[in-house]
């Protein structure tokens, strides 16, 4: 079985080793279709091609190209009525011959979509009807058979994200716009930067360096934050206000503060970040200084947020 497992390890990684030499005008044909593209990238295949066409078109509509998986037998009962004219499709079959495939292709030629193929029969039916062939070049599976598809859906999976990070590249897709894309888990929260997640408007309390400590505390209180930012007449940041300097003040000087400016009780010059920068930078900043609250600014210096360290504790970001 160890042995068995390494030649077929050895299979598929040769079918994509071969693709390399594939890449050719073709590819270059291909990415053109796709860039051009007014509409949306329309990815099919039958079986187990089909599995691997949702994963292409996943990796398209997560990288900034709209896309989604179309089932060729759903697809000739109704769901045709998806495809405009100003889509591109990609048809995923090893033989070329896939009757589902075929079917589809016949009304999609008629609609005027642009069709990219990926199969290893360059002559096939599928390969005559396509504007691009795009040759997968697997003459045999890896299952012992030659039967299960193994090798020919690894290469088609390859070149599916050949063809997506290349157009990642060529449409200057940045890492923030695969932010904007992955909001959820470890990776989404990695790439979000600090204004997504900062406190903003009524939830961040700012006063001006005038301003009593009473109503400093109100401002806090009605925002339900852990401090507040002190500003000057312009907006730029002068300092900031936690619980902290009020129970260390108290501790000291009794009630009377309430009635003291703020500015007498607030840290100056405090830790700030932009507002531009990643979160991942921020939340470095909260934990390897031990403090709860970090300014926001923007790049003239004005105040424009507040993270919470709270904040970040209940949206799973610490």
């Amino acid at each position: 079985m160890v042995r068995t497992a390494k030649e077929i390890l050895l299979i598929e990684a040769r079918a994509i080793g071969r693709l390399v030499s594939q890449v050719g005008k073709n590819f270059e044909r291909a990415i053109l279709l796709l860039e051009k593209c007014e509409g949306r990238v329309i990815v099919s295949g039958m079986g187990k091609p089909g599995f691997i066409a949702r994963k292409i078109a996943a990796t398209l509509a997560s990288t900034g190209t709209p896309s989604f998986f179309l089932h060729p037998a759903e697809a000739v009962h109704g769901d045709l009525g998806m495809v405009t004219e100003k889509d591109v499709m990609i048809a995923i079959s090893q033989s070329g011959e896939t009757e589902e495939i075929l079917q589809m292709i016949s009304t999609v030629k008629k609609i005027g979509v642009p069709l990219i193929a990926l199969s290893s029969h360059p002559h096939s039916t599928l390969a005559r009807h396509a504007d691009v062939v795009l040759d997968l070049g697997v003459r045999r599976e890896a299952c012992p058979l030659n039967l299960a598809p193994s090798a020919s859906t690894t290469a088609a999976l390859a070149m599916g994200d050949a063809l997506a990070l290349c157009l990642l590249k060529k449409k200057g897709f940045k890492t923030e716009d695969f932010a904007m894309f992955h909001p959820g888990g470890s990776l989404g929260r990695k790439l979000l930067k600090v204004e997504d997640l900062m406190r903003k408007g009524k939830a961040n309390p700012i006063v001006s360096s005038k301003t009593s400590v009473r109503k400093a505390l109100l401002a806090i209180t009605a925002a339900r934050a852990g401090s507040c930012t002190v500003v000057d007449q312009k907006g730029k940041l002068e300092g900031i206000f936690t619980d902290g300097d009020l129970r260390r003040h108290l501790r000291l000087n009794g009630e009377q503060i309430l009635n003291k400016p703020v500015k007498d009780l607030a840290t100056f010059k405090p830790l700030t970040i932009r507002k531009d920068k990643l979160a991942a930078e921020a939340i470095h900043i909260l934990k390897s200084k031990r403090i709860d609250e970090l300014p926001v600014v923007d790049e003239k210096g004005r105040a424009v947020g507040l993270l919470d360290v709270q904040d970040l504790l209940k949206a799973g970001f610490v």
